[in-house]
């Protein structure tokens, strides 16, 4: 039998550490849970919001609804030859998945260490770091659907997987529960150290032919001297999105600002740090009332101690209008806003 709480303080519940309050929360381990759950009208009619690890995430205000926190767990896996197939339940830490390939050999997800959330939410915003993004090696997910009670699998071109965006981010959002989601990996790794400081360290290191243990623990380590934990100060990770322009928007950008940090980010387009442009506006480890931005990575906005999701909001629009501003960027946040 389902326990339904009510009035639960969703603090523990969200990196940033925001403290709010939810009407209605439920915990959910096997997928039967979500059939007898919505099988109830009530839950149907209900606004609802599903958490993981909840590290993407910026609570606004109390949530006058109810609250799914998703703790399927679980990892399986198949070898077929040099392949390998890997299926996780939602409610799995994305890291110890990652964590689980490595240390076998299975190599496809080494770059994507150390990224905050659940495996059930990687799909949702097609997590990406390093030069990698989830859907180079997924396969398909199981979703719930909350309107049917019942099972779909979507494949990857179901999921019209774009720079952090998926198809439940855009027409589908709020109609699907995802509860596992499958990878193809394999024996035989592809090791890219091309993107970020990868390459330096490993060179710092002395490795000159790195395994996917080798890229792993350096990404991990990159990580950990740029980045938070969010169980010592809260934050939600990177809370912009790295942004796309035109290559003729970019040789603008770049006759006024020679040293712009920039990638390829596909056909005509060019990708740009959004923490470089941060920086540039004078923002790196600013304070402004109870939050601000992380003294060693401009993009990782945090929470000091008591504050709330529209100071942080409001932080977070300052920083926007400076760089439009300066370089003529409209940011995009990453984290997702629940006001």
């Amino acid at each position: 039998m389902l326990q339904i709480q009510e009035n639960v303080s969703l603090k523990n519940f969200n990196t940033f550490g925001i403290e709010v309050f939810t009407r209605y929360f439920v915990e959910i381990a096997h997928e039967d849970n979500l059939v007898e759950l919505f099988a109830d009208p009530q839950w149907q009619q209900t606004d609802r919001l599903v958490i993981g690890g909840g590290s993407n995430l910026l609570l606004v205000n109390d949530f006058n609804g109810l609250v799914i926190r998703m703790n399927i767990r679980g990892i399986e896996h198949r070898i077929s030859h040099q392949d390998i197939f890997v299926e996780a339940g939602g409610g799995e830490v994305w890291n110890d998945l990652v964590n689980f390939c490595v240390d076998r050999g299975y190599a496809g997800i080494e770059n994507l260490s150390l990224i905050p959330g659940s495996v059930g939410a990687s799909p949702i915003q097609n997590i990406g770091a390093y030069g990698v993004e989830l859907k180079d090696t997924f396969v398909s997910c199981r979703a719930f659907e909350i309107a049917t009670g019942t099972f779909k699998t979507f494949t990857e071109a179901d999921c019209k997987f774009g720079y952090r965006e998926s198809v439940f981010k855009n027409e589908l959002k709020g109609l699907y529960i995802i509860v596992s989601v499958k990878f193809h990996l394999s024996l035989i790794p592809n090791i890219n150290t091309q993107y970020g400081a990868i390459g330096q360290e490993l060179a710092v290191r002395g490795i000159t032919s790195p395994t996917i243990k080798d890229v792993s623990q350096v990404v991990s380590h990159i990580r950990v001297s740029k980045l938070p934990d969010p169980s010592t100060i809260g934050n939600a990770g990177s809370f912009f999105k790295n942004p796309l322009v035109s290559v003729d928007e970019f040789k603008v950008i770049q006759s006024k600002f020679p040293d712009v940090v920039n990638y390829p980010g596909g056909e005509g387009l060019v990708k740009l740090a959004a923490g470089w442009l941060i920086e540039q506006c004078g923002w790196k480890g600013k304070t402004v009332g109870n939050t601000g931005t992380w003294k060693n990575q401009a993009l990782v906005l945090v929470n000091h101690g008591g504050a709330t999701g529209t100071e942080v909001f409001s932080f977070s629009s300052q920083i926007i209008d400076s760089v439009y501003t300066k370089f003529g960027v409209m940011l995009q946040r990453e984290v997702n806003i629940i006001s």
